[in-house]
């Protein structure tokens, strides 16, 4: 099962509202230690793309708290050569390690363990490894290299920083596979809000004003590619992990439960304006918007025809190209509500 809520609201009850909706109390205990980690790759605010909205694991702590469980801890390690501590701090974590009493736990200061599985051993940081229950709070936004990073790449920061450098004299896909097959996530809650559009590091938010939910790491990034354009295929660590027998693809027998249909209409970013030229948008909703900007960006050659995209042309018709279900009254539609950039990437592609 895979929950998507887009919000038009408050991010921590947002958070809340897709918990309640998702399936995580059928694994949770009330005497279990759990460990929330966030993506603080770097000490940038969220706004910019690259880390995870403070809000959005504010509504864990008290969801998990309304259902008995207190043992909770944030644990984070940033990338190499930067701060997890500073990060914390320009992040608001701090504040909200104060406000709600959870403790947070840099990875940079914690002792390894080793272990094997396949014909690759890995170095894994004991408190994530020791926890009952993890939970993984990634970004979804694009990667330089690997082209995705969400739930799976996220738990490179539960591995010392020696380790993270050899993951990329190892190529990275397979050893993240690996990866996470020697260290179960708990659950997945995905801030899908305004993740970057090309790198991990941040600067090129986009605003999707989503929140995703699920069990199985595979399953969920799986998803999370097709909304930014990519087949899951097109992923390696995915089609690796797939081999190690550690979940499947999504598909559209999977359940999916979908809130707030009418959620909040997309704010104009840098990135977004880059393309406005060959968009009409009349009231479009933010996951519809990014997913038209997402695969304009990775299209081949030039586009020269008008995509049309928005709430306000339900019910008009014309030339051009319409994207989600509003705009189905025009010539050619890729239709969805929202359309995964995957699929309008292979519209505009064929």
């Amino acid at each position: 099962m895979i929950t998507v809520n887009h919000i038009s609201g408050d991010i921590a009850s947002a958070t809340i509202e897709t918990l309640k909706v998702s399936d995580i109390l059928d694994y949770l205990k009330p005497d279990m230690s759990v460990a929330i980690k966030p993506n603080l790759v770097n000490s940038t605010p969220a706004s910019n793309g690259a880390t995870t909205h403070h809000e959005v694991v504010e509504g864990i702590i008290i969801f998990l708290r309304e259902h008995g469980i207190t043992d909770i801890e944030i644990i984070e390690s940033s990338w190499v050569g930067d701060s997890t501590k500073r990060a914390f701090k320009v992040c608001g974590y701090e504040e909200l390690s104060k406000k709600h009493s959870v403790p947070l736990f840099d990875l940079k200061d914690d002792t390894s363990i080793t272990r094997k599985h396949s014909d690759l051993s890995v170095s894994l940081c004991r408190k994530a490894l020791n926890c009952d229950f993890l939970i993984n709070v990634p970004v979804l936004k694009a990667h330089c290299q690997t082209r995705l990073t969400c739930n799976m790449k996220n738990l490179k920061g539960c591995i010392p920083d020696e380790e993270k450098r050899r993951f990329h004299t190892l190529g990275l896909h397979k050893p993240i596979a690996v990866l996470n097959a020697l260290m179960p996530t708990g659950y997945c809650v995905v801030d899908g809000i305004c993740g970057d559009l090309t790198f991990e590091e941040g600067g090129n938010p986009v605003e999707s004003n989503r929140i995703i939910a699920g069990r199985n790491p595979i399953l969920v990034d799986s998803y999370c590619a097709e909304l930014i354009g990519y087949r899951p295929d097109e992923i390696d660590y995915l089609v690796y992990a797939q081999e190690l027998g550690l979940g499947e693809f999504y598909s559209a027998d999977i359940p999916l439960a979908v809130l707030n249909s009418e959620h909040k209409p997309i704010r104009a970013t840098k990135t977004a304006d880059r393309y406005g030229k060959c968009i009409s948008e009349k009231s479009a909703c933010s996951a519809c918007y990014s997913a038209l900007v997402y695969a304009l960006h990775r299209r081949r050659g030039n586009v020269s025809e008008k995509f049309h995209i928005g709430q306000d042309y339900k019910g008009a018709s014309g030339s051009g190209i319409g994207i989600g279900n509003c705009c189905r009254n025009f010539e050619r539609c890729v239709m969805g509500c929202p359309p995964t950039a995957a699929d309008i990437l292979k519209f505009i592609n064929e």
